[in-house]
């Protein structure tokens, strides 16, 4: 806490060119959908981009938005000790996100439908449907959507409604009646049925290799009149509520906070809804009709567009159309791993570095698997943050318990939006007789570790895994990160430490080579660079290379600007929230930031300090947030092995390189005099493909659909 008034503070005082952490993370967001506009990116996976897109604003809306709402109600003498003003924020906030989603719309209708056309995928709405489509629609409502539907009349009376979180509703306005005894005017709300239904499309039948495809949505709209026999003219509008999902717990271990956690997901759903999306072409008297019955005022109206819920797209129908897709990258082996049937016996001779989702994750899933039968283990350790549903390693960690081994598992039950499957796990490692960790108190447990002990002719022997990227089979195929299995005992001693910390709950934690926040990660940092800055200010070469996913916290910062002004060259590349202002005379000239997004998403932490000559390069599961650096158990390590650094250097190399999928702080893209056309993850792949050997090349494993 006293670290973040000294960051207010400063801020305050010295007021350096700061860029609002909301609206960089608006403009990160906005690269994403610059992916979705880029016709250079194969169709269907431009599709992804605008489901990617929509799924991050709605997690933006549901955590941001909602924070900032609960700032606002906050007492004015209170909300005077804030940094900004949130009132203001948050209308900068909104304008913002209403420029996207005009732009979102026009990128949907006017490239998305248009290309699709133009490759024999119709998108159809209720008013495209031909005489024989129109007896298809119909029947296919009847069997397979009307069972799943549940209309709500809405009428006069105060009864409230509750909208589900995520979830899109159409809200229908029913006049003309058939029959004399029926109101003039009805109205209705009924969901849509998008998990029951599998989807949120129905394929039509192809006729002449013209494909066809239809929202669910349209299909309902089209059936209204069986739905409501009693009325003639209809009009449906869609509209989708985000909920507040930030846990109201307190950052506390205690016994009970597995029941803590469970209880404020319940809680989720019914939390205070940040935003209520709604088409703009609803009719004024239907949308006051739904915010009457669901409570909700015209401050949480967001305008959206017909169709909400877009991240629906991820379930788009490819029509085994593989051309539109990226061509497929099959994964690489590791060219020394693969040959070894033991990876602890590998591990003992000397370490490793895998570089995901480059290479294969078999490679964890086989030392946990070993390290679970292996007869001489006698303990396991890890820090399990998000794990796939249904998660090898967390079966191995149960395995490893059955088998009379010594299991800690460090379960990170505030892992948000993953809390479930993290409760689940914890759960089964616990009925497994596994040592089960909540946390440290205070501090959410974020870093990416494992550790093996192994008793070798009477000697306790540790093994340790260390990654930027999360114990889960699934993000591995799409997160850019890298991972290292060592049996250094400079390294292995510190992560014994990091377990320690877990075990005792005591911050007063020694490391020599590990910097682990919040104990010496911030004062490991600051004092590189203080370092950098030293040698700049006595003419010697000074420099830095600092890739992260977001850099918001005020006093690294401040600290940057210090070096730039020092002389200090200093290349960032940031592929999220960057509130650092770039090339600012007499603060920030000698600093430049870049970002890439493309096929993967750029996951891994790497800093690289140019220290005289002999380079210091750190890996990294922390961005520098105030929340990593004071909040969060976080781990930066150092690689030693000269080959493993040089693999790291020409993938961060490739990366400076990119001209193709880079883009500054305003989002603009590298345009060089002289472009190389290097697009840095296509070159990695390339490169590590080259250390395959000829002879093994072949042995590379499909990779799955994704």
């Amino acid at each position: 806490m006293m670290e973040e008034k000294k960051e207010k503070k400063l801020k305050a005082s010295s007021e350096p060119p700061y860029i609002n952490r909301e609206l960089s993370w608006l403009a990160f967001n906005y690269r994403v959908l610059q992916e979705a506009k880029d016709k250079t990116v194969p169709l269907l996976e431009r599709i992804k981009f605008m489901a990617i897109f929509s799924s991050n604003l709605d997690e933006y809306f549901k955590v941001r938005v909602a924070t900032l709402k609960r700032l606002i109600k906050l007492k004015p003498k209170t909300r005077s000790k804030l940094d900004e003003e949130p009132q203001e924020t948050l209308d900068q906030v909104l304008q913002e996100v209403h420029r996207q989603q005009e732009e979102f719309g026009q990128v949907f209708r006017d490239g998305i439908l248009a290309d699709l056309r133009e490759h024999d995928i119709h998108m159809l709405t209720e008013h495209d449907l031909n005489p024989k489509q129109k007896e298809w629609v119909h029947d296919y409502f009847t069997e397979t959507l009307e069972p799943l539907l549940l209309p709500i009349i809405l009428d006069e009376t105060e009864t409230h409604l509750f909208l589900r979180d995520q979830t899109v509703y159409l809200g229908v306005k029913m006049w003309d009646p058939a029959e004399e005894d029926c109101k003039a005017e009805r109205y209705a709300m009924l969901e849509i049925p998008t998990k029951k239904h599998g989807g949120r499309f129905v394929k039509l039948p192809t006729v002449n290799e013209q494909r066809y495809v239809m929202f669910i949505d349209d299909v309902i709209r089209f059936c209204l009149p069986r739905l409501f026999p009693k009325y003639k003219a209809f009009a449906a509008h869609a509209v989708k509520v985000s909920r507040d999902a930030e846990l109201d717990i307190e950052e506390e271990v205690s016994g009970s906070l597995m029941a803590k956690i469970q209880k404020s997901l319940k809680k989720r759903e019914t939390g205070y809804p940040a935003r209520l999306l709604y088409d703009p072409e609803t009719p004024q008297d239907l949308l006051d009709m739904m915010m009457a019955h669901t409570g909700i005022t015209e401050e949480e109206l967001v305008e959206g567009s017909k169709y909400h819920n877009f991240r629906d797209f991820f379930g788009f129908p490819d029509f085994n159309l593989p051309g539109l897709k990226y061509d497929p990258q099959p994964t690489l082996i590791h060219p020394q791993l693969e040959q070894e049937p033991s990876i602890l016996a590998a591990m003992k001779e000397r370490d490793y570095l895998v570089h995901y989702p480059y290479q294969s994750f078999d490679y964890v899933l086989r030392l946990f698997d070993e390290a679970a039968q292996d007869p001489k283990v006698t303990a396991m350790s890890a820090t399990l943050y998000r794990v796939a549903d249904k998660s090898r390693i967390a079966k191995a960690l149960v395995k490893a318990a059955r088998n009379g081994k010594l299991v800690t598992v460090v379960v990170e039950l505030k892992a948000r939006f993953d809390e479930e499957s993290n409760i689940y796990w914890a759960g089964k490692l616990q009925k497994a007789g596994a040592n089960v960790i909540f946390g440290v108190p205070d501090l959410k447990v974020h870093s990416k570790l494992g550790l093996i002990t192994r008793n070798e002719k009477g000697k306790l022997v540790n093994y340790a895994y260390l990654s930027t990227g999360n114990y889960n089979e699934t993000t591995s195929k799409i997160y850019a990160d890298h991972a290292l299995f060592t049996t250094d005992k400079r390294l292995t001693k510190d992560v014994e430490q990091v377990f320690n910390l877990f075990i005792d709950r005591q911050t007063d934690k020694k490391f020599e080579h590990l910097l682990v926040a919040p104990i010496n990660m911030r004062q490991g940092f600051v004092k590189l660079i203080d370092r950098e800055i030293k040698n700049a200010k006595k003419g010697l070469p000074a420099s830095m290379i600092l890739k992260m996913n977001a850099l918001q916290d005020a006093r690294m910062i401040g600290k940057l600007y210090e070096a730039s002004q020092a002389g200090v060259k200093i290349q960032l590349l940031v592929r999220g929230i960057c509130c650092l202002k770039p090339g600012v005379q007499g603060v920030s000239e000698n600093i430049e930031v870049r970002g890439i997004v493309d096929r993967y998403l750029e996951h891994a932490r790497v800093y690289i300090f140019h220290n005289n000559g002999e380079e210091k390069l750190y890996i990294a599961s922390a961005d520098w947030m105030t929340r990593n650096l004071n909040r969060r158990v976080e781990v930066a390590f150092p690689l030693y092995q000269p080959d493993l650094v040089e693999q790291v250097r020409h993938i961060i190399d490739l990366q400076l390189q990119d001209d193709t999928k880079t883009r500054t702080v305003d989002n603009s893209y590298l345009k060089p005099e002289a472009p190389t056309n290097v697009r840095a993850q296509y070159a990695a792949y390339a490169y590590l493909r080259e250390l395959v050997p000829s002879d093994t090349a072949a042995a590379c494993e499909p990779r799955e659909k994704e």
